[in-house]
């Protein structure tokens, strides 16, 4: 691995940048994105096409602090019912304009909570989704799971509208550090929900950790891992706790003078991947780990994986279609978000269009750099000959713009036949690279550390 020093050198340690699961990143969205650029961009999804649905849940029962996702508090199921009515709409309005042979090939159920909803909405909601188009015969269908908030009722409506994979959120079983961040779940409940799940046939498990949280030391990381991989995962993501209470109110709650280091950081990340590792999971990009039969694994071999809101995924769609407040579409031609207040949201599909506030439209430098970038988070490598065919430039230009990253990062890169290949243990500095080929101006402050 890279030293210690050296990645000090580098400024690792210190620096902050995208995580780079669009390009450009959010906050580089503008108002310039409608409606109606949204119905230009789903009409021409050509037909066959495979599409990929996302479903944005916003409410939850507790508003743990560490989150920074869009959501809301909610005591009752009372909100529950209306939302789901406009999710439908949604979708009806989204079929208005989308060719009737295209093919559903993975839905995912995000928020929030989705395992609020009860048994007859998930039912529902699974049924009005296999009425508006085809489903793929390998249809991957996942739905993130609260383990304090879901029951066997719900887990066998999700297994009978066809979720093949669950996605439980840990964070870390150590209950000092729950408390800390305002969530808590035992090791126990978790344990029970993951029986349950296998149980009702569900084939692929997924588990999020968070390093960087306060309170946390190795041994804490140790236990919170070991009890992870006594569950089975099939794989696992490693994020690193994203500070940012100028953005997400609720942090402020978190005690920010017990959050680890960027030094503490690194070690906590090291004690996490290094069990991973010796428990046979394949280190998949810059923070996922997975076992080698599942599907990530499997195209992160076959230089298939790709990156977008949910991290790193086998979803090759060029589409993502995202319903519900503030979501994010992506097409071709851009992205799409959807506006973020509930009622607002309301507004907008009651009135019988897109609910599309803001979003980006690319242009050929932004594909030829999100596609550099892509590869970076995924290969951590440029292939200039290739990046040249594909955007119809020369691959003495596509080198000329890695001209920075090569200048900062000359040691850590291996420069052979027009292929940038990072070192293999310089991983931990891919967001760096990616940022030295990003065309954007980067607002101070505004993301979260690179480690």
């Amino acid at each position: 691995m890279v030293s210690h020093e050296r990645l000090r050198e580098l400024g690792l340690f210190d620096a902050r940048a995208p995580r780079y699961t669009s390009y450009p990143p959010a906050n580089h969205f503008s108002n310039d994105v409608a409606p109606t650029t949204t119905t230009e961009w789903i009409s021409a999804i050509p037909s066959g096409a495979r599409v990929s649905l996302y479903f944005h849940i916003p409410y939850c029962r507790r508003l743990c602090w560490f989150c920074a996702c869009r959501t809301q508090g909610t005591s009752t199921d009372r909100p529950l019912v209306p939302y789901l009515a406009l999710l439908k709409k949604e979708l009806e309005l989204v079929g208005r304009n989308l060719r009737k042979d295209v093919i559903i090939s993975q839905i995912h159920f995000g928020g929030g909570t989705p395992t609020l909803l009860p048994p007859y909405m998930i039912r529902e909601l699974g049924a009005a989704v296999r009425a508006f188009r085809p489903l793929a015969e390998d249809l991957q269908f996942s739905v993130e799971i609260d383990p304090t908030e879901v029951d066997q009722a719900r887990i066998d409506a999700l297994a009978e509208i066809g979720m093949t994979r669950a996605s439980i959120g840990v964070q870390d079983f150590d209950p000092i550090v729950q408390q800390s961040i305002g969530r808590d779940q035992s090791f126990e409940d978790t344990r029970r929900v993951v029986d349950m799940l296998r149980a009702a046939g569900i084939t692929s498990l997924n588990m999020d950790i968070l390093y960087g949280l306060p309170f946390q030391t190795k041994e804490r990381m140790a236990d919170s891992v070991q009890r992870v991989l006594s569950l089975s995962p099939d794989r696992v993501a490693l994020y690193g706790y994203a500070h940012v209470p100028w953005m997400a109110k609720r942090q402020v709650m978190i005690p920010a003078d017990e959050l680890p280091s960027a030094e503490q950081r690194l070690e906590l990340f090291d004690t996490a991947r290094e069990l991973f590792l010796w428990d046979g999971y394949e280190e998949i990009g810059i923070d996922h780990y997975a076992r080698p039969d599942d599907s990530l694994a499997l195209a992160n071999r076959n230089n298939t994986m790709r990156r977008n809101f949910q991290g790193y995924t086998d979803d090759t769609s060029d589409v993502l279609i995202g319903m519900g407040a503030s979501a994010i579409s992506r097409y071709p031609q851009g992205f799409a978000q959807n506006v973020s207040a509930s009622s607002k949201y309301a507004t907008h599909i009651e009135e019988g269009h897109l609910a599309t506030e803001r979003g980006h439209t690319m242009s050929d430098d932004d594909l030829l750099r999100s596609d550099m970038i892509e590869s970076l988070m995924c290969n951590f490598a440029v292939d200039c000959k290739a990046l040249a065919a594909r955007h119809h430039k020369t691959e003495s230009e596509i080198f000329a713009m890695t001209a920075r990253m090569r200048e900062r990062f000359h040691d850590q890169l291996v420069i052979e036949n027009g292929v940038i290949q990072l070192n293999g243990s310089a991983r931990l500095i891919a967001r760096l690279c990616a940022q030295e080929v990003d065309a954007y101006a980067m607002p101070e402050g505004r993301h979260s550390r690179a480690l």
